[in-house]
């Protein structure tokens, strides 16, 4: 594992506006005259407003590694004040917008910021909610809203043009400080959002994000010659891992984290490669599989037709082959008749995707690759700077989350198949949590290990497959385990009217499911079953519906051993969501918090029942 080529995020970073100083950066929507057009920024433009955010920083006094807060979502806002925090030596904390003020309250504290930045004057009323409660706090800037509160609000304008004024006056003293910066110094703060218990501060380093960005370089899967569309949450690892491969390879990104504007996005920023969450997949699959139905007879027929093609390519493909023949004649009729409307959809050049954060199920993943468009699983921690392991354009096994990264060590526990991760990329450790740091991490040999949680197995070629969280297993009270998440992953494609499944039943003599609807899915299927007018809730409770769902239960126990069948399941009154807490902001569903909410169905589908598993 030789070292990284630079010091620090910030030393890479002018490398890059040095490098290509009149290319483009990033692009970003902006409203003019009630109508939404994209601009763009070069390399030399970032670079400017990266100086202006950093000397703001230090004219308000910025200390070397003062915390400062990102409370925004996903825009291009979020990266320059990003580069302007670690240009100025400080490290950025970061905090999801669905945060309470409460939550946010707790990181503000426990991570010691001192300056925070709120995305607009929602996000600002909710830090001055819990002013009394951040007595370290000596700044808010507020990115597109109002500032005042006695000058503790400053807008980002007036930051910025603070900061011009403090680097006319220090000619010199960024690059200083950039300059002075080390591997191993902190870069970030992020707290997980985790799916069980309160959040714990992953402190990560210089050297972890050049790592990243050195380590996907090194892969060569993307080039200066790519777009990248990103709207994945900047203040999960995730997205900050997608932010170093754009400034250390120099790709050119759209960014845009409103969801609903996805579709129309595509359509303008027409990537090349895109990361999303399995989530996204799924419900995209959903909707072309809804549609393809809807359109009955012939126009089904070709569909299906189309698809038996494709899956036939998509396996000679997974085999290093090319069809010929007849079947490559196939696949072209395929593709204009079907396969290149989907891939409109996106835009019409997308070279892959790159999923992570959550399992993507292997059905998915060849769906996707028979109407050719090839998602690339990846894996991380936010503890492993995210990406750790990732399959590639030309190396790819579906199931697996493929071979790690250069300069990445894995490898797995034989007492328990825990997967274990080093290399340069691996925390600090966890924020004012010494003893969780001890549990989770080891020095061996000069390689910093870390105890992932996630079970899995290493084939003869170093592709990964994850089979399940280690706490996550389901041990029923005969003694077998059960993995949920495949469980979970396979019940939601089985019925396009299923938006969420949580599998149930650690030392329970059998399993059973809480399941929720797809709002839009289910609405249409009552309209069309002369239910219309029907709120979410009272469709839940139709006889219908249920025995709809019950249909995709029975498919998915057909292939199961007994012991891990559904025996029993509730359609829940709402959908999880970010908002209301069952979801993490990357759509992972909060067990403990759903279980916890949800203890009343339980605990009613094991009511006198003394079935043996």
């Amino acid at each position: 594992m030789g070292a990284a080529s630079f010091d620090s995020f910030p030393a890479m970073f002018q490398h890059r506006v040095k490098s290509t100083p009149d290319t483009e950066a990033f692009s970003f929507p902006v409203s003019e005259g009630g109508k939404e057009t994209w601009k763009s920024l070069t390399w030399a433009e970032v670079d400017a407003r990266v100086r202006a955010i950093a000397g703001g920083l230090l004219a308000q006094g910025l200390n070397p590694e003062d915390r400062c807060v990102i409370l925004s979502s996903t825009r291009v806002e979020w990266l320059l004040i990003d580069l302007g925090i670690l240009s100025a030596g400080g490290a950025t904390t970061t905090i999801y917008p669905s945060n309470t003020a409460e939550e946010c309250a707790f990181i503000v504290t426990d991570s010691g910021s001192r300056f925070i930045f709120v995305e607009d004057d929602g996000q600002l009323d909710k830090i001055l909610s819990v002013r009394d409660q951040l007595p370290e706090v000596v700044r808010i800037i507020n990115i597109t809203g109002r500032g005042g509160e006695d000058g503790f609000v400053l807008t980002l304008d007036e930051l910025e043009k603070a900061g011009d004024a403090w680097n006319k006056e220090n000619p010199g003293r960024i690059d200083e400080i950039v300059k002075a910066l080390k591997p191993d110094n902190l870069a970030t703060l992020i707290y997980t959002s985790g799916t069980t218990g309160r959040s714990k501060g992953v402190e990560l380093t210089h050297e972890a994000w050049v790592f990243e960005g050195e380590s996907v370089d090194k892969v060569g899967m993307i080039s200066p010659a790519d777009r990248q569309y990103l709207f994945l949450p900047l203040a999960h690892s995730f997205g900050k891992v997608l932010e170093a491969i754009a400034i250390r390879i120099g790709v050119p990104t759209a960014v845009d984290g409103r969801i609903d504007r996805i579709v129309d996005n595509l359509a303008v920023v027409r990537p090349t490669f895109m990361a999303a969450v399995p989530r996204v997949f799924e419900k995209v699959y959903n909707k072309i599989v809804a549609g393809a139905k809807e359109g009955g007879g012939l126009k089904f027929r070709i569909f299906t037709w189309a698809l038996a093609v494709g899956r036939e390519c998509s396996r000679l493909r997974q085999q290093g082959r090319e069809p010929g023949g007849l079947l490559a004649v196939k696949e072209r009729i395929a593709h204009k008749l079907v396969f290149s409307k989907v891939q409109e959809r996106f835009g019409g050049r997308i070279r892959f995707f790159i999923s992570g954060s959550a399992p993507l199920s292997k059905e998915i993943a060849e769906f996707f690759h028979a109407v050719g468009m090839l998602i690339i699983e990846g894996y991380g921690l936010t503890e492993s700077s995210a990406a750790s392991c990732v399959n590639r354009p030309d190396k790819y096994r579906f199931g697996t989350v493929g071979p790690a990264l250069p300069g990445v060590l894995v490898r797995i526990d034989e007492s328990d198949g825990e997967i274990l991760l080093g290399g340069p990329g691996i925390m600090r450790g966890y924020h004012n949590l010494p003893e969780v740091t001890a549990e989770t991490l080891s020095i061996e040999d000069g390689v910093r290990w870390l105890r992932t949680g996630d079970i899995g197995q290493l084939d003869a070629d170093g592709f990964l497959k994850i089979t399940d969280r280690k706490k996550d297993l389901i041990k029923t009270s005969g003694g077998k385990y059960v993995a949920p998440q495949e469980l979970e992953n396979k019940l939601k494609l089985l019925s396009p009217l299923i938006s969420q499944v949580l599998v149930h039943g650690n030392m329970r003599n059998f399993c059973t499911a809480l399941v929720t609807l797809d709002a839009e899915a289910a609405k249409k299927w009552a309209a069309e079953h002369g239910k219309s007018g029907l709120s979410y809730e009272e469709i839940t409770k139709l006889d219908e519906m249920k025995a709809e769902i019950q249909k995709a239960v029975d498919q998915l126990n057909s292939g199961l051993a007994r012991y891990e069948t559904i025996k029993k399941f509730a359609i829940l009154p709402a959908d999880f969501s970010i908002e209301t807490g069952e979801l993490t902001p990357t759509q992972k569903v909060k067990r403990k918090l759903v279980e916890a909410r949800y203890k009343a169905v339980l605990d009613s589908f094991y009511e006198g029942t003394l079935e043996q598993v």
